[in-house]
């Protein structure tokens, strides 16, 4: 089974840096808002095309992004 990601609405600070790190482009600027007014973003992987690879996580430096696994 694959790793996938989960974001932290309350850690993001709507920097965008992981919409441009992800390969597959699967994390999207939200609707939803931070307590500042900025549009967050969220992971959207309906089709399970997330190859796992924490990118996303790395560059994020809020800490905001952490890969969880399955098994």
């Amino acid at each position: 089974m694959k790793n996938y990601i989960v974001i932290d609405d309350t850690r993001c600070k709507a920097c965008y840096l992981c919409v441009n790190e992800c390969p597959r482009k699967l994390i999207k600027v939200s609707n939803k808002t931070n307590k500042l007014g900025d549009r967050i973003v969220e992971f959207d992987d309906k089709d399970g095309a997330c190859l796992g690879c924490a990118m996303c996580a790395t560059r994020c430096p809020d800490m905001a992004i952490t890969e969880v696994h399955r098994g």
